[in-house]
């Protein structure tokens, strides 16, 4: 660890940006970030031996006490890029006592949401398996109580959403006194306007000399400068182009009436079904009435079909994600309550029913798909009134969109186009569809490549969601 290091150090100051030209060959494995065995250990059974692009440039600054910003595009591996030094950093205080005094939290992971919080602490709980660190996860929308009993017995390592961290703190149950890293994830969304005051009254009750670390797939030119108050002198790290989509995905744009979005997605889905693509997708719109809605429509159109959201709670957003995951719902509609930090390998198809108002939620929506090297379609569904929308979101990623015709589609039921073996062959008018990113062909950014099935130690048999480090498998 100490000469991969000095060797990128010596390169990239304190308050310097590392960007893709500066990226080191991906050439060196976990083992050779000096980790502890026991977090090694963790990390081979889990297949993983070589650090994605945003793992190999974060994690020597971190475990040499930086303050670092890391950009990089989702799916790319950011989260055990902070959760691995995490663990290597305060192992020292790993203490098999049963006294909660010998277990104050030391690092504090914040979060904008529960699926994302959730995500975290699998990946903290799997890397830490081996080590007497605990972990824990706090977030709204469930019963305080269970939280209360964890916090009180101690422990280490806590994601928590900054509004339930507030309330456990007002309760005297968690105490931030002795926290040496802070982490902000998903920091542009945590810089927002919107948690701004929770954010600085958690900050304010942190030790001033601590290390913090800001990851986001996206950072504005406001949020950089946001930011600067929280960090003292940082790296940052930009493993890819900021603002863009991973290679991986396709992505096209098909203008339609709004009135007509829903039959869109019904052509949309039997096009992939004859192309013997995958009809599961994940289906974003703006509003929770507006997601209710839609998924009742395509239940109507034979279509499979839950919804997650805000007005859901924790148990219901969880029962329906398992059942998403299992294949026993093929289109989740959701809001950006989904947007960010739910990581579901192999998504095939990410729609936009609607554009979102904030043109970077747009490729974190996008990012559900075509996620660890994995290849993936994002589509958006047009109306004119969306125009300005659209340009912001290509003025963002300073592209443009390929708009295209929609596919021809039958009127039937998406249920009985997809049973029906004699369905004749669609019209070849949409390269999109008939020709879907190829498959063979490499990504322009070869540094990762599709994990393979894995066996994950700790975390329960019913399927977790978001437990990926990110990196690269053994052969």
């Amino acid at each position: 660890m100490t000469n991969i290091a000095t060797e990128i150090n010596s390169s990239i100051g304190a308050g310097e940006v590392a960007t893709p030209s500066d990226t080191p060959p991906i050439t060196i494995t976990f083992a050779d970030f000096g980790l502890d065995p026991q977090i090694q250990k963790a990390v081979s059974e889990q297949g993983y031996t070589t650090p994605t692009p945003i793992q190999a440039q974060s994690i020597p600054h971190v475990l040499a006490g930086s303050d670092l910003m890391g950009a990089a595009q989702t799916g790319t591996g950011k989260t055990a890029a902070f959760v691995l030094p995490i663990i290597q950093k305060i192992l020292r205080h790993a203490s098999n006592s049963a006294s909660p005094a010998r277990h104050p939290i030391r690092a504090l992971v914040l979060t904008p949401t529960r699926e994302l919080a959730v995500q975290v602490a699998e990946n903290a709980g799997s890397y830490s398996k081996y080590t007497d660190l605990r972990t824990a996860v706090v977030y709204g929308g469930v019963d305080m109580k269970e939280q209360v009993a964890l916090l009180r017995n101690g422990v280490e390592i806590l994601i928590a959403t900054p509004g339930r961290l507030l309330d456990h703190i007002g309760s005297k149950v968690a105490n931030l006194s002795q926290v040496e890293l802070l982490v902000l994830d998903e920091a542009d969304r945590m810089l927002d306007m919107g948690f701004l005051p929770d954010l600085q009254r958690i900050i304010n009750l942190i030790p001033a000399q601590r290390q913090t670390l800001l990851f986001s797939a996206t950072f504005s030119p406001e949020i950089k400068k946001l930011a600067q108050s929280y960090l003292r002198t940082p790296v940052t790290v930009e493993v890819a182009r900021q603002n863009a989509a991973a290679d991986t995905v396709k992505q096209v744009v098909h203008m339609v009436a709004s009135a007509d979005k829903q039959r869109a997605i019904v052509k949309v889905l039997e096009a992939r079904t004859r192309q013997g693509l995958s009809r599961q997708c994940i289906i974003f719109t703006n509003s929770r009435l507006g997601c209710a809605k839609l998924s009742r429509a395509l239940e109507r159109d034979g279509i499979k079909a839950g919804a997650i959201h805000g007005d859901k709670s924790q148990g219901e957003r969880t029962l329906t994600l398992e059942a998403f995951k299992s294949g026993a719902i093929e289109a989740l509609v959701a809001t950006d309550v989904a947007a960010r930090g739910l990581d579901i390998p192999d998504m095939p198809c990410v729609i936009n029913h609607e554009l979102p108002y904030n043109a970077e939620d747009f490729i974190h929506r996008i990012g559900r798909t075509g996620r660890a090297g994995s290849t993936g379609d994002a589509i958006a569904l047009v109306d004119a009134s969306e125009k300005r929308l659209l340009d912001d979101i290509e003025k963002l990623m300073k592209r443009k969109l390929d708009v295209k015709t929609l596919p021809e589609g039958s009127s039937s039921s998406s249920r009985a186009s997809a049973s029906s073996n004699s369905a004749a062959p669609a019209k070849m008018s949409d390269p999109f569809f008939y020709m879907p990113y190829e498959s063979g062909a490499a990504p322009k950014s070869a540094d990762i490549t599709k994990p393979e099935e894995k066996k994950v130690g700790i975390v329960p048999a019913k399927p977790a969601v978001g437990a990926l480090l990110g990196g690269l498998k053994k052969k």
